[in-house]
């Protein structure tokens, strides 16, 4: 039975997402998943070629031969990095709010976390998925983080915990306003 204490399964922390001590990390990948700018190029450099090399073989497969469609997530092993797995999502680009983009943002979550439920991943650690070069703007993005994990969580065992990796400042306050409320 999921705890009913939310507080003590979502912790706050502002830093680098590729040193996270957790079973999964999330990455903000690019359809291709072959690694890219921001988020995805630090995890790919961080992580070694044995992420790419998983990546490949997603790839190559039928159902992701023209790339991982946005809100969706797959799985593979953290290579070089301290945790164990990297669940790669890709988030929406924005483009005003009208094209959808806060349900797949919102799927994004719910997918990652669907996936580190069904590995019996007992920490999970999110960036601001979509906040960098797609251009979603960081307090919608926090509020659809915040909510998807929340209701997760309520409805699971696992992930026991989930971390918003904040990368700056700015972020980490964001984070912190929505937690609050």
């Amino acid at each position: 039975m999921p705890s009913t204490d939310l507080s003590t399964r979502i912790m706050l922390l502002q830093g680098d997402i590729t040193r996270q001590h957790v079973s999964a990390i999330v990455n903000a990948a690019n359809s291709s998943l072959l690694g890219g700018g921001g988020v995805d190029g630090a995890i790919h450099r961080a992580g070694g070629p044995a992420i790419l090399e998983e990546c490949r073989l997603i790839r190559a497969s039928p159902d992701y031969r023209n790339g991982l469609p946005a809100g969706q997530a797959v799985i593979t092993a953290g290579g070089k990095l301290p945790a164990a797995h990297v669940i790669h999502t890709v988030g929406p680009v924005w483009n005003g709010g009208h094209h959808g983009e806060p349900a797949l943002l919102a799927s994004c979550y719910r997918n990652s976390l669907r996936l580190a439920a069904e590995h019996r991943l007992t920490s999970l650690a999110f960036p601001g998925i979509s906040t960098g070069i797609y251009g979603y703007p960081k307090p919608e993005a926090a509020k659809i983080a915040v909510r998807e994990v929340r209701r997760f969580l309520a409805e699971h065992e696992y992930p026991e915990t989930v971390v918003f990796v904040a990368f700056d400042d700015a972020s980490r306050r964001l984070y912190e306003q929505e937690l609050s409320r």
